[in-house]
């Protein structure tokens, strides 16, 4: 979606640095994410997000960020988080969120784990964006009517209110 839609605005997409990191992992080592990754993985997707911040004009779009690490690291790790990691996604302001609903099929690869936990993810991650206070849509339904949700609620808005 974040690709999809810097292309319908003409802007710039920052995608899941975690993915890419992880997934060397993986082939260098069938290893997992632990909780030592998520520091690299959050630093690696801020400095992302920096650099394509330099470059965008109206919005940035970004797959995921620091906040969703959060989530993970409280969901995989019984509740745990580090306390930079708590800082970052405290202090890291971000002006709109799409939250997708999991209405979509569930497909494995080498990184995707817990089918069976996906309401549960979902739920937390909605949780700390209500915590937060922050805005956001709840996208549901094909690619096609999550696109049209989405652009018509950014066409709403300023084109200084988001990026």
């Amino acid at each position: 979606m974040a690709k999809a839609l810097a292309n319908h605005f003409n802007s710039h997409w920052v995608p899941e640095f975690a993915r890419t990191y992880l997934q060397e992992k993986w082939d260098k080592s069938q290893e997992v994410c632990t909780l030592d990754d998520l520091l690299m993985i959050a630093e690696g997707q801020l400095t992302l997000e920096n650099k394509a911040l330099a470059h965008a004009e109206r919005f940035l779009f970004c797959d995921t960020n620091v906040l969703v690490t959060r989530a993970w690291s409280e969901t995989h790790f019984e509740g745990y988080c580090n306390p930079q990691l708590m800082t970052w996604a405290s202090e890291f302001k971000y002006d709109y969120y799409f939250l997708t609903h999991i209405d979509v099929p569930w497909e494995a690869d080498d990184l995707r784990d817990r089918p069976e936990a996906r309401t549960l993810m979902f739920s937390h991650f909605e949780n700390l964006l209500i915590e937060k206070q922050v805005p956001y849509t709840h996208l549901k339904g094909s690619h096609e009517n999550r696109m049209k949700l989405a652009i018509k609620t950014l066409e709403q808005f300023n084109t200084q209110t988001i990026k």
